[in-house]
């Protein structure tokens, strides 16, 4: 057999491994000086065994042995640009998944792209992470026709609010932060987060603020009067008496 692309021999061996009832990972790759793939190795996810570790004797709730062993893999190796299998080993020393639990593989869990904007689209509309799931899964038929599960739809939404923090308006936030932090290393911010991983709540005072707070910290105003501005981001001023 001989594949065009390193990325169709791993689609085989998912493939092959959600039929089978077993799930796939990638071993090791190797590349000569030019960074060029000249062999790549395909196993099962419970190829090898867990290392010993010296502090076992000291752990209450030892974690559940995954691995067995097993010696089912996919070679490959580089010929002129293909890529021919050189080994197979099919047999498998533990019991296989059934067709209806492949779907919970980690190797066979994918979100599309039309489920990635539905689930987006259901966060746009501050639906829960649990309706929105339920929702889908009846769209389908049940969450074995799904393809994913909700920790890969919070994974998801993190990924995009991690991504959205770093280039976003939160983002431009935390820069401004950053950049005041460094000018003065007395500013002092902080933020919070809800269960789903979006930010509630941002306070900052710069350093004269924090100066003033130690000399005149005997009278603080919470101003609760205040108004939201275009955006709907509503803005709660701390404001005290000097000697002024």
């Amino acid at each position: 057999m001989v594949f065009d692309s390193i990325e169709d021999a791993w689609k085989f061996w998912v493939d092959y491994g959600g039929k089978v009832g077993f799930g796939v990972r990638k071993q090791y790759s190797h590349k000569n000086k030019n960074g060029i793939i000249t062999s790549y190795k395909f196993v099962c996810c419970k190829e090898g065994l867990r290392k010993p570790d010296k502090r076992d004797y000291k752990t209450i709730n030892p974690r559940p042995e995954t691995r067995k062993n097993c010696q089912s893999r996919l070679g490959i190796k580089n010929m002129d640009g293909k890529f021919m299998v050189v080994d197979f080993v099919e047999e498998h020393n533990h019991i296989l998944h059934l067709p209806e639990t492949t779907h919970m593989l980690a190797s066979q869990r994918k979100i599309s792209q039309f489920q990635g904007q539905q689930i987006d689209l259901a966060d746009d509309a501050r639906l829960q992470q649990r309706k929105s799931f339920d929702l889908m899964s009846k769209e389908v038929g049940g969450r074995t026709n799904l393809g994913f599960t909700r920790l890969d739809q919070k994974n998801y939404l993190r990924k995009k609010r991690e991504t959205g923090m770093i280039h976003g308006e939160v983002g431009y936030l935390l820069q401004y932060f950053r950049r005041k932090l460094v000018e003065n290393p007395t500013f002092y911010h902080a933020y919070q987060m809800d269960v789903e991983d979006q930010i509630t709540n941002v306070f900052w005072a710069d350093a004269s603020m924090v100066t003033d707070y130690e000399y005149f910290g005997d009278v603080i105003s919470l101003d609760s009067t205040y108004c939201t501005n275009t955006s709907h981001r509503p803005l709660a001023v701390f404001s005290g008496f000097n000697h002024h």
